[in-house]
């Protein structure tokens, strides 16, 4: 089923075409960024610092986006993110400091935040809290093909242009992406109710987004699931090309292998969804989540310095992170329609908090001569599996249990014969 979001007669592209080329903006933002770390912290001096500026610039932002949304609506909000995007790439194209390409990335961050709270309320503006997870997993499908090419890319252009012309790509593909929204992103918010203005807000918003039972678990899934991959993100780098020495062209297939893993994952999810239903369905990607990085671990202990437990575990996460995501994603806002665009900052800014934190954390064990091995970024993800498995198969069970009955909103008189 494709949701139309355009204006009829004036527009002609589907919101499940601009969904995952939406949704995409984040891994082109950070996954072709990730084979230009090295480059970039032998010419500037320093590479990690633009990277978690991007990360906190993402999170706090999406806490001021998801109310502009709501109040303003999406397509503003989203053209205006868009826009501010291409002019960080090219910003950060040209930064001749660190400073410069932090305050840049900073602002991109900012970017990434209007992006995806827009594109997220949208699909609970557009589908029923039932179909949410499937129309999340197409979208997270595409996120996984864009995701596939971008490292390759981003390795490619580091080797052969330099890592500057990586940013120009993101600049390139945010000009695309800005004129088909332009031209095809009708806007999705549904109107507030008789007597609101329309610069009128519902009031008490966050407490109501907190004192969801639904929410607090489906954001705690995602926010977990994304906090073991954001460590894989930050030190993987630095693991296979500092500490295993590969050159960045061949680390680029790294990230673009568990993007294909998280393709083929994404689209299983749809089919376990329907066969099992999300608790169920996310319980196998809890398992699948804990076994990769005990993978990763024994072969930390038995084969310090080779790479296939590390790629294996890997691929075994990427398995379970395409399943968390689209269940974690629709389902904290299942319970909220006309909360969409807070509900969504809050679950995404969940999210990059405990990327930022646990990343900081892991990355004070990473020195210069690698002396912790792959441990740093094992572990965490190792930590993950374990919540999650907690959350899977303890917090879920119990929310099924106090979940009200439905009741129709506009109940309708019985027929009569």
């Amino acid at each position: 089923m494709s949701a139309p979001v355009a204006r009829k007669g004036r527009f002609d592209v589907s919101f499940t075409l601009l969904l995952p080329l939406l949704l995409a903006a984040q891994p082109v933002a950070t996954d072709s960024y990730l084979p230009a770390l090295p480059a970039i912290a032998r010419e500037l001096g320093s590479a990690s610092t633009s990277l978690t500026l991007f990360v906190l610039a993402f999170g706090f932002a999406q806490l001021l986006c998801g109310p502009l949304a709501d109040r303003f609506g999406r397509r503003p909000v989203l053209l205006a993110g868009l826009g501010c995007y291409v002019l960080a790439a090219l910003g950060g194209a040209f930064a001749g400091s660190v400073a410069l390409l932090a305050g840049w990335r900073t602002l991109q961050g900012f970017s990434m935040a209007a992006i995806l709270v827009c594109s997220r309320a949208a699909v609970r503006d557009l589908y029923p809290a039932h179909e949410g997870p499937h129309v999340m997993a197409r979208g997270l499908t595409g996120l996984g093909v864009v995701g596939l090419a971008a490292p390759l890319l981003g390795a490619w252009l580091v080797q052969g242009a330099g890592w500057r012309w990586v940013m120009v790509a993101m600049a390139v593909y945010a000009s695309v992406l800005f004129a088909l929204c332009w031209r095809s992103f009708g806007e999705t918010r549904q109107p507030f109710a008789a007597g609101e203005g329309q610069s009128s807000a519902p009031r008490g918003s966050a407490r109501a987004v907190f004192a969801s039972r639904s929410f607090r678990a489906w954001a705690s899934v995602a926010a977990t699931t994304y906090g073991g991959l954001f460590c894989f993100l930050l030190l993987s780098p630095m693991v296979y090309i500092g500490y295993l020495g590969w050159s960045p062209a061949w680390y680029g297939w790294i990230p673009a292998g568990g993007s294909l893993v998280y393709i083929f994952s994404t689209t299983m999810c749809r089919t376990l969804l329907r066969r099992y239903g999300p608790v169920r369905t996310v319980r196998l990607g809890a398992s699948l989540s804990l076994a990769g990085p005990v993978i990763q671990a024994l072969g930390c202990l038995l084969l310090p310095l080779s790479a296939v437990p590390l790629l294996v575990g890997h691929a075994v996460y990427c398995l379970g992170h395409g399943i968390h995501q689209p269940c974690g994603q629709a389902g904290a806002v299942g319970d909220l329609p006309h909360l969409a665009g807070r509900a969504v900052s809050w679950s995404g800014f969940g999210m990059m908090m405990v990327a930022f934190c646990v990343g900081q954390i892991a990355a004070l064990f990473v020195d210069t001569r690698y002396s912790n091995g792959a441990w740093p970024m094992v572990l965490p993800m190792l930590l993950a599996g374990c919540v999650l498995m907690a959350i899977a198969f303890f917090w879920l069970p119990r929310l099924q249990h106090h979940q009200p009955s439905p009741t129709p909103a506009h109940p309708t008189k019985e027929p009569t014969p």
